[in-house]
Order: C-alpha cells, then structure tokens, then sequence
C-alpha cells in the first residue's frame, strides 16, 4: 500500500509539475521587396557559384560543397553605365557547405551582369577569403 501511494504521488508530482508542451510563438521575418530582389537574384546566379565553388574545391574535397541562397550577402551592387542601366557589377560572399552545413570557407565572387554578356553573366572575379 506504502509503494502505491509514492508511486502516486511520484506521478501526481510529475504532471503538476509539468506545464505541458511549449508553445512559442516563432516569428517570420518581415518580407521585403529588398529580400525578394535578393532571393531572385540568387535563384539566377546560383547555378554560376556553384560551378565556380566546384571547380575550386574539387581538389581539396572529395564532395562538392553546397551552397545555400540564405547563406549568401550582397557586399556591393553598381550599375556601370549610369542611372536605369542594366549592365551590372555585383559583388557577393558566400559560405559554401558539406554534409550537415560544416563550412568550408568564405568566397567572395565579383559578377558582371549585362544583356550584352552571352548567358548574361560573366564572372569578373574570385578570391577565396
């Protein structure tokens, strides 16, 4: 009789005590044009960063890194021939990954982008940082 009561009371303190699940409230960060431009300019020079991180790791890793649009910053943005141009200068850094996100560096790639550039891109410039 003894050991139903402490084990009773061993459970009864056990949901008192307890405050059932958390519920916290997770905020979104706010959607912007600045973050959608960015997502979009992403989602079109992606396939060129990755391509370049391919060539550069491929004697140093023996899996191509990955590289996720969220992990990379905008650094500088110039329009080369004035006001409403579309021939482009756009500087990034990018913080390539292998297996479970380990980074593996930070790249700095400098595009140039135009309508008059076959494929509209050209990479100006890489530096691994």
């Amino acid at each position: 009789m003894r050991k139903g009561w402490i084990v009773f009371s061993l459970i009864l303190t056990l949901f008192v005590g307890w405050e059932g699940s958390c519920f916290a409230e997770v905020k979104n960060p706010q959607e912007s044009r600045e973050l959608q431009f960015q997502d979009m300019l992403m989602l079109f020079l992606l396939p060129h960063i990755e391509q370049k991180l391919d060539e550069v790791y491929s004697s140093l890793l023996t899996v191509s890194p990955k590289q996720y649009p969220y992990s990379i910053d905008i650094k500088h943005v110039e329009r080369l021939n004035g006001f409403r141009s579309f021939h482009l200068l756009i500087t990034l850094e990018a913080n390539p990954t292998v297996g479970p996100h380990i980074p593996v560096g930070k790249d700095r790639f400098t595009f140039e982008i135009s309508p008059i550039i076959p494929d509209n891109v050209k990479l100006v410039h890489f530096k691994a940082c």
